[in-house]
C-alpha cells in the first residue's frame, strides 16, 4: 500500500476537481436543496489525517518483518498447507511475476482515482468539498482496518505464494514481506474506491431505484481485476483477494452510509415569539405512510 503516492494522487486530483467546481454551475433542473450527506469536515478530516499518519508509520513495520528462515522455506508443503481454492496461486509462471506486479500497482492506483469522475455529475458537484473529506475518511478507515485489525498483516503471518516456488532464488522467497499474504490491501483499497463511487452516485440519484444494484455489481469488476493480477504476481491467494474485496466493499458502503442525511422523527431546536420569549423546543414528526 503506497501511501505517499496515493496521497499525492488524492490531493492533486482534489485540487483539479475543486478548480472545475469553481467554473461550473449546477443544472437549473436540479433541486439545489437536495443534500443526501451530512458530515463534520473537522471530524472526517481528522480521521483521514490520523489514518494517513498511522499508515505512514505502520507500513514500513509490516513490510519489514523478520525474514523467513531456511527451515521455514524447506518445510513448506503445497498440498498440506494450501486448500483447493488457493492452490491456483501455486500454478502460475514465476518468470512473469514482475510484469504482473507492476500491472497490479498501476491498475490499483488508477482505480483509486475513479471516484473523482463523480465531479462531472451536477448534483454531486454541489457537495464536492464534503465528498473529498468523506473519500479521504473512507480510504483512511479501509487501510486502518488493514493495518490495525486482527485480520491484517500486523497480526497475521500468512506466507505469500512466492514463498512456495522452489524455482525462485532464496533471496526472493525469504523476504519478511512474504509473511503478509493475508489479506490483500490492494484489493481492499480498490474495492473501497469503486463501492464508494457506487454508493455516492446512488445516494445522489434515488430515482435509480433497483438499478443501483447494477452499479454495485459493476463495482466488483475493478478490484477483482486487481486481485487477479496480484495472484498472478504470486503476492496473494484467492482467499486473500476475497477477504480484501469484502472489507473494501463494506468500508466503501458503510462509511458514507454513516453520513447519510436521513429524516428524523424527533428534532430539537430553538424558538422565539413575537412577544420576546425564546426557548428550546422538541418536535415530533410521525413518519408518512406510503
Amino acid at each position: 500500500m503506497k501511501t505517499c503516492y496515493r496521497t499525492f494522487i488524492i490531493l492533486s486530483l482534489a485540487a483539479g476537481c475543486l478548480a472545475q467546481q469553481a467554473h461550473s454551475q449546477p443544472s437549473v433542473a436540479d433541486d439545489s436543496s437536495f443534500h443526501p450527506l451530512k458530515l463534520n469536515r473537522w471530524i472526517s478530516g481528522g480521521i483521514g489525517v490520523a489514518g494517513l499518519i498511522s499508515d505512514y508509520f505502520l507500513v514500513p513495520i509490516i513490510l519489514h518483518k523478520k525474514d523467513l528462515t531456511d527451515a521455514e522455506l524447506q518445510g513448506l508443503n503445497r498440498n498440506e498447507y494450501v486448500n483447493g481454492i488457493d492452490h491456483w496461486a501455486l500454478e502460475q509462471d514465476p518468470s512473469k511475476r514482475s510484469m504482473f506486479e507492476k500491472d497490479a500497482d498501476y491498475t490499483s492506483e488508477f482505480i483509486y482515482t475513479l471516484p473523482f469522475l463523480l465531479a462531472f455529475d451536477n448534483r454531486v458537484r454541489r457537495d464536492w468539498i464534503d465528498l473529498l473529506f468523506l473519500y479521504l475518511e473512507t480510504q483512511s478507515v479501509a487501510f486502518s482496518v488493514y493495518n490495525l485489525s486482527f485480520m491484517g498483516p500486523t497480526f497475521q503471518d500468512k506466507y505469500r505464494p512466492i514463498a512456495y516456488y522452489d524455482e525462485l532464488p532464496f533471496d526472493q522467497r525469504r523476504s519478511g514481506n512474504n509473511r503478509n499474504s493475508f489479506y490483500s490491501g490492494h484489493v481492499a483499497s480498490s474495492a473501497t474506491a469503486t463501492f464508494f463511487m457506487a454508493k455516492i452516485y446512488s445516494d445522489f440519484h434515488p430515482e435509480l431505484g433497483w438499478k443501483k444494484y447494477l452499479l454495485y455489481t459493476a463495482a466488483v469488476a475493478p478490484p477483482l481485476l486487481v486481485g487477479y493480477l496480484r495472484v498472478k504476481s504470486l503476492d496473494h491467494f484467492p482467499s486473500d483477494v476475497g477477504v480484501g474485496l469484502m472489507v473494501g466493499a463494506l468500508c466503501g458502503i458503510l462509511v458514507p452510509e454513516m453520513h447519510r442525511n436521513k429524516d428524523k422523527a424527533v428534532s430539537v431546536g430553538t424558538f422565539s415569539s413575537p412577544h420576546g420569549g425564546s426557548g428550546i423546543c422538541v418536535q415530533w414528526r410521525p413518519a408518512s405512510k406510503q
